[in-house]
């Protein structure tokens, strides 16, 4: 049970436990096997431990990352997992580019995550976008708001509506509904401006504090996962 809430991996929790560290229902306990429920008591090293089924994390996600578990020859956002929680089957949900930076939500809970990446639910997902290249304007807004046809590759691809933000100094905040592949990049492009930096600041009520650091990685608050939860029908 320990464990797999996120409080170290087996060895860590055994030792820690065989240290006696562990009170169940106020009574030391070294034996690792001991049986529990969600019903007992339980103090880990001093605090109430709490059973959890599944994990909920947001990750400030660097530059030159890839949203991925594994990779042989590139850095992964694995590298900024604590050993601990990667044998508890963490996932990103979705994917962020190789150079695009921000929020990432990383989680154990399938339907979730699911849910979170299928267009169906419409969770809005928004980027602070820096372009260069001509201004955008109010052309721009209205073929976003439309659903514009993106004509770069083999065949046409119709987006779902999305809504465009003008923002001083080429700046933008894209919101889209969906998640083609580098939507957003292509987006600007097909307006004849190229992205500079590209950063996820929000995923439905979900954000990014703005203090965050390059890898952090936060869990979420109980509000958190139930607003993303709401927000899909969960």
């Amino acid at each position: 049970m320990l464990s797999n809430s996120g409080y170290g991996t087996r060895s860590d929790v055994t030792k820690a436990i065989r240290k006696g560290k562990v009170t169940v229902n106020g009574v030391v306990v070294k034996d690792n096997g001991f049986h529990v429920t969600e019903d007992d008591d339980i103090i880990f090293d001093g605090e109430s431990a709490v059973s959890k089924s599944h994990l909920y994390f947001m990750m400030d996600k660097p530059d030159g990352v890839l949203t991925a578990m594994e990779d042989k020859r590139l850095p992964t956002i694995a590298d900024f997992i604590p050993a601990n929680l990667k044998n508890l089957k963490l996932s990103p949900v979705g994917r962020l580019d190789y150079h695009t930076t921000g929020l990432l939500i990383i989680t154990n809970d399938g339907d979730l995550s699911h849910r979170l990446t299928s267009p169906k639910y419409e969770v809005p997902k928004n980027y602070l976008v820096t372009y260069s290249g001509n201004e955008l304007g109010q052309t721009q807004i209205d073929e976003a708001a439309s659903g514009m046809t993106l004509t770069d590759m083999d065949k046409p691809i119709k987006l779902a509506p999305a809504k465009l933000e003008l923002l001083p100094n080429n700046q933008a905040i894209l919101t889209l509904y969906e998640g083609k592949t580098h939507e957003v990049r292509r987006m600007i492009s097909s307006w004849g401006c190229e992205v500079v930096e590209l950063r996820r600041i929000s995923i439905g009520e979900v954000s990014l504090p703005e203090n965050s650091e390059p890898g952090s990685l936060i869990e979420l608050s109980e509000n958190q996962i139930h607003s993303l939860k709401a927000a899909t029908g969960l």
